[in-house]
């Protein structure tokens, strides 16, 4: 049997033997479809797709028809996503290298091949990200009054005012180390700028110095702005590390410095806890974070000046190959400039601001549980606010008719005014479970942090279910209503965070629907407590379902197909890499289902092989926001469904995840306009990718130009003065 039947996961079952069974499954359907799926040949790698998606991103910085300070922003975000990529992808390729792993995923093939494919296209990628820097973005910020002023262009006036900026915010926080037997090679903090100094003469104790390191502390800016009157510009800036370059004998007294290179480290940052092992998941994390800044070393940046020999010498020291080293032409963290945009006031340097849409019902005076009465709503964001999400919680935490909040948290940001009206909830004497994923990555700390001062106002505060995340993002309300219970529920794509929900698209759905709301409590009831899995009406949930329904769905357009009836999948998605759902796709291509695929990312499926996927295309959108939803339309049945989840191993099966229906007309006509009819019509900021992994950028000629985030920018968002602006 190809497919799975509609809940045969209920076990949630997902060792080897299992998935190994499930796969013979899928190969038994179809004669033509077994030979495919044992070729590895039809998959992807994930690493090399994850690049691509990078090659993607610094398009971006390179169009010139981006705003300058946007394209700055790109190009800082291709560094952001390399740190992290090498701080968790190539340190677990590394690992397993090191293991002796032969495979290491379903295109086959062998870690040691992919690491060596990644150091070539990652150096050529960072290459073409300093080329962008120095040799466009820097004479173009220039000639619009930006300018990062290199030491050797400081005027005498300039000179002094930072040597005095040096003395007074820099070197009583600057501590040198000197090395010899007393003082060995530090541990070098993950990401943080350093500073290999050559030195030459005796010190105060007469002895023969040759190198020294001096850390930069993350407390210090890595750009500084000039005063305008000794710049002699608005916006000039010069980097720390300049600074401390030019200024660093002053930390040697008496020593001649020879040469001062400037370079950073990058560890592997993922954190290991053994949650079969811990009584505690809250300590052993607290415990293991400190570690994640000096875990195994990963990658190596330096300055393209930095001599041969102390490249060699701290190649040594970090134990890393010559791969593993990374010569730029300017910082080493590029990453740092992202604030750049956020300090120069040059409106006409940046994308046009707009408010977003507030429906009239969803107001910020409203009354949102009335409105939820009368229909499941839909906010779409960012072009619609979240303010009605924040709505949703604050008013419940001072309703006196709630008796009950729950949600999950998963990421939220700092200072959120949602956490505040679940702790003001609390602290008001109403029921409030909150189940915090402590190991939402790079988001522990805040997380730690959230679910004590939750606790601290009498807040229950869980932490999920051991070897599963909780990557479902669902909030309920109980209120009492003409003597009995009744439940409220916001679903959401994205996570309950009031900065990313201005920047990531993602759809929001409220509803009172008794039979989403009755699922929606047994998931909070699973989380929870302890019992077997319920069988749920509307939401499909991994580990137990989402899998083996997502197949069912795909079956059912097959079926359709064949019988010359309408049928056909588009869906919308940030990756997809789970094998099993990918051969199904090939099926039902197989079958004559046209299958389209947005993917703004990692991508394991080949479109357009002959035999195999004629009938699939894979598009990536890569614009102003994030696309962040996740969206299936399923013609032959005209069903919608959003989810938390992408298309992904961990996903399915080590994560806790919903997908719920669109079940109201307009709102599903809605989603599949506004995420999925405008994704494939877009035109401007749409990749077309091939069969070998390559996306051609689509291109119109500008009268037919159509951009699906600046269409639903205009669809959907406040108009000057009108009655729906945010307030």
């Amino acid at each position: 049997m190809l497919f799975n039947k509609a809940g045969s996961r209920a076990s949630g079952g997902t060792g080897p033997t299992d998935r190994a069974r499930r796969r013979k499954a899928v190969l038994a359907g179809s004669k033509s479809i077994r030979k495919s799926v044992a070729d590895p040949k039809l998959f992807l790698n994930r690493e090399l797709s994850q690049l691509e998606f990078n090659r993607r991103v610094l398009a971006q910085a390179e169009d010139a028809d981006m705003p300058l300070l946007e394209r700055l922003r790109f190009l800082c975000i291709v560094s952001s996503n390399l740190d992290e990529f090498f701080e968790i992808r190539v340190a677990s390729l590394k690992a397993q290298i090191d293991l002796g792993v032969e495979v290491s995923g379903a295109d086959g093939s062998a870690p040691a091949e992919v690491f060596g494919e990644i150091a070539a296209t990652t150096h050529e990628l960072v290459e073409r990200q300093y080329r962008l820097w120095n040799d466009d973005l820097l004479p173009r910020l220039a000639s619009e009054g930006i300018h990062f002023l290199r030491r050797r262009v400081w005027s005498d006036a300039q000179q002094e005012w930072i040597k005095s900026y040096f003395m007074r915010e820099i070197m009583p926080v600057m501590t040198p180390i000197g090395l010899d037997p007393a003082h060995p090679f530090p541990r070098i903090l993950n990401k943080s700028l350093n500073f290999a100094v050559q030195l030459s003469g005796k010190d105060a104790f007469g002895r023969n110095s040759g190198i020294a390191l001096v850390q930069a502390p993350r407390v210090l800016p890595r750009v500084i702005q000039l005063p305008e009157e000794i710049a002699g510009s608005k916006y000039s800036f010069v980097f720390l590390s300049s600074v401390i370059h030019a200024h660093v004998g002053e930390l040697f007294a008496g020593m001649e410095v020879e040469g001062c290179y400037q370079f950073r480290v990058t560890r592997n940052s993922d954190l290991y806890v053994d949650e079969e092992e811990v009584t505690n998941l809250r300590t052993a994390l607290q415990g293991e974070l400190p570690q994640r800044n000096f875990g195994d070393a990963v990658r190596l940046e330096v300055a393209d000046l930095c001599s041969t020999d102390i490249s060699e010498f701290l190649l040594q020291q970090f134990n890393l190959s010559p791969a593993d080293l990374y010569q730029v032409n300017g910082p080493v963290n590029l990453v740092r400039l992202m604030q750049i945009p956020d300090l120069v006031e040059r409106a006409d340097l940046k994308f046009k601001p707009f408010v977003p849409g507030l429906p009239a019902a969803l107001s910020v005076d409203s009354d949102v549980f009335a409105a939820m009465r009368t229909g499941d709503m839909l906010l779409h964001h960012p072009y619609e606010s979240f303010k009605p999400v924040v709505n949703f919680i604050r008013q419940a935490a001072v309703d006196p008719q709630v008796v009950a909040i729950k949600q999950t948290v998963y990421r939220t940001g700092t200072n959120s005014e949602l956490m505040q009206a679940l702790i003001d909830a609390a602290r008001g004497g109403k029921e409030v479970t909150v189940v915090v994923e402590l190991l939402a990555r790079f988001d522990e700390e805040a997380n730690i942090s959230l679910a004590q001062k939750l606790e601290d106002v009498g807040a229950h505060v869980v932490y999920g279910v051991v070897g599963h995340k909780t990557h479902a993002k669902m909030a309920m309300v109980v209120r009492k209503e003409g003597g009995q219970l009744k439940r409220y529920v916001h679903l959401g794509t994205g996570n309950y965070h009031a900065r990313t929900a201005t920047l990531y698209t993602d759809f929001g759905l409220l509803t009172c629907n008794e039979q989403i709301c009755s699922d929606v409590n047994d998931v909070f009831m699973q989380l929870t407590g302890l019992g077997k899995a319920s069988k749920l009406t509307q939401l499909w949930q991994s580990p137990f379902t989402m899998h083996a329904r997502l197949l069912d769905a795909i079956r059912h357009e097959v079926e359709a197909a064949r019988a010359g009836k309408p049928a056909g999948i588009v869906a919308k998605m940030n990756s997809l890499l789970e094998p099993e759902i990918i051969t199904a796709l090939y099926f039902a291509s197989q079958a004559g289902v046209r299958v389209d695929l947005i993917v703004r990312g990692v991508c394991a499926l080949r479109p357009g092989v002959a035999g195999v996927s004629e009938n699939i295309h894979v598009r990536s959108i890569i614009g102003r926001f994030l696309e962040h939803h996740r969206v299936f339309h399923f013609i032959s049945t005209d069903a919608v469904y959003l989810a938390s989840a992408d298309w992904m191993d961990r996903n399915f099966f080590r994560r806790i995840e919903v997908c719920f229906p669109v079940l109201d007309p307009a709102l599903r006509k809605r989603v599949i306009d506004e995420s999925l009819l405008a994704g494939l019509a877009d035109n401007t900021q749409a990749w077309e990718m091939d069969g070998d992994g390559r996306y051609r950028r689509i291109s119109a000629e500008r009268k037919q130009a159509f951009s699906s985030q600046l269409s639903l920018i205009e669809l959907l968002a406040a108009k000057s003065g009108g009655a729906s602006r945010e307030a």
